[in-house]
Parts: C-alpha cells; structure tokens; sequence
C-alpha cells in the first residue's frame, strides 16, 4: 500500500503594507522581513499601512490573503472608481504652499475626507523662507485655525524641527498637490528615504509629479509617516451629502435646525446653515465650498 506524504504548508505571515506600487505591495513582517507581494484574486484594494496576513511562497514573495480591520481608510473616489490612499492611520497632514499657488477647494475636499474618518488633521504652510507670499497665504489659511484645525508654517529645506512634536504617537500620511514640498520634507525627517524632488514650472504656476508611490517611514518607535503621490483633485463621490456636510464642523451645531427635514442647504428658506452665514457665524466661503462639493 502506498503512504500518501503530506505536503508541508506555511502559516500566513502579519505583516503591514509599507509600499504601494499599483498592483505590488512591499510588506514589512513582523520578524523584519521585507517581502514583495500580490494580492490573492479581487478581494478589494490595499494601502499603505494596511495591516496584512501573507502566504509566503518563494524565497521574498508572498500573496496577500487577507486584510486584517482596518481603524481608518483615506481615499478618494468619482463615479467609477475609488484611488486607496492610505489605511490605520491617525493624522492627516495637508501640506501647501505660497509658491505654486494651493487650491483651497482641494483642502476642503481632504479635511472632508479626514472628518469622514474621524482623523485628525493637522495643515503644513511649507516653503516659509518664502517670506511675503507666506505672509498672504498664512492670512487665507486662518480661517481654518479659527476652526480649530492646527497650522504649522515651516520651511523643509532650512529646519524641520517644528513638525517633529506634531508626528509623535502618530502613523501620519502626508497629502497635497504636487510642488508643495512633500518629498523635500520626508528628506529632511529621513534623509536616508532620498525622494525624488523637482522644481516648479513658473508659467503653468504648478509642481511636477515625482513622488510615483507611497511609502511608508518609521520615524522611531512612536513616529510613522507615508508619503504619498501629489494630487490635483480628491473627489469625494463615496460621501452623502450629510456626511459631507457633517466633515464641516462648524456646521455641526446647526444641523437638524431647518425649516425643512429634508433642507440641501443650497437655497431653501429656513436653512438655518444660510442663517448662520448671514449672521457671520459661519464663513461664506466655506459654505460656498460646502455648495460647490455638494452638488
């Protein structure tokens, strides 16, 4: 009679994504080892930071088998498709700058999302140095420090040493346009990760992709961060229109006090968000953004 041998399995590994290469994934395990990886079939998208068990297979590979819960995802999303952006994590940082000019809808659109996912956010007025237009956007950027949101001016290339406070006890992801500075300031906190930096093109007054993945840094044992590509738009086709206004906060304290169960808050009478406006309790330009996203 013949004696049927086992094959011998492996158990999955833990690990947590720490690069996101389109369709490949680095995972860090939790002996160290980095292993290159696939995702198993079509079970969902994965980000950097998402926490993983892999089936290794040969020597540095492995296949994604599943996705441990997650605390909080950021992503963005339009009518056909979702962008993963980054998973755990528990501080957004919206880096901008004077120079090339920021998009501030773009900023509404991301602190929508953080909100979305109750993560704190924290606002980065790089490239200081650059004192007068600093200045001018320093003054736009006041609003949102009024709305209790923290804002930090610095410059990554000179001193970097105001930020460090702001990164402990956190798994950070740092999100904006491109040209804002985000690589200069991951080469400034880990000069060993060597991103990719460019210049700025004068004429179209906007930055130049670099950053092509995001990757995550172990800053030291309480400090993370992941730098991810720059963006031009964050779409937020995921969020109803409650939930949407909800992730403004100053918004919170009016919400159920319409004339109308059922008010858009677009041009309703008794919208008591319209009321708050008129009022200067509310600032007209946000809910001008608010407007303009909900539609």
């Amino acid at each position: 009679m013949r004696t049927l041998q086992r094959v011998p399995t492996t158990s999955p590994i833990t690990g947590q994504i720490v690069a996101a290469f389109g369709r490949s994934f680095l995972v860090k395990t939790v002996s160290g080892a980095a292993l290159s990886c696939v995702m198993r079939g079509k079970k969902g998208g994965v980000a950097c930071g998402d926490v993983v068990e892999v089936q290794p297979t040969e020597s540095g590979q492995g296949v994604i088998e599943n996705i441990m819960p997650r605390s909080a995802l950021l992503y963005r999303s339009d009518a056909f498709r979702e962008k993963l952006i980054a998973a755990n994590i528990t501080q957004v940082i919206i880096v901008v700058a004077a120079v090339p000019s920021f998009s501030e809808e773009l900023i509404n659109r991301c602190i929508a999302a953080a909100e979305n996912q109750r993560i704190k956010v924290l606002i980065v007025l790089n490239k200081a140095d650059l004192i007068q237009p600093t200045s001018t956007a320093s003054n736009i950027l006041s609003l949102y420090r009024e709305l209790g949101y923290s804002l930090l001016q610095l410059s990554a290339k000179t001193d970097i040493e105001p930020l460090l406070p702001h990164l402990y006890d956190h798994l950070s992801v740092l999100v904006g346009q491109s040209g804002m500075g985000k690589s200069t300031l991951i080469n400034a906190l880990i000069p060993a990760a060597e991103r990719a930096t460019s210049g700025i093109s004068v004429a179209l007054d906007t930055g130049r992709h670099t950053t092509t993945h995001a990757r995550l840094y172990h800053l030291d044992d309480n400090s993370r961060i992941i730098d991810s590509p720059g963006m031009q738009e964050f779409g937020l086709h995921h969020i109803d229109r409650d939930a949407l206004a909800w992730g403004f906060v100053e918004f919170r304290q009016y919400m159920g006090r319409c004339r109308f169960n059922n008010c858009r808050h677009a041009n309703e009478p008794g919208c008591a968000l319209a009321q708050a406006v008129q009022e200067g309790r509310i600032s007209a330009r946000r809910f001008a953004f608010y407007q303009k996203l909900a539609k």
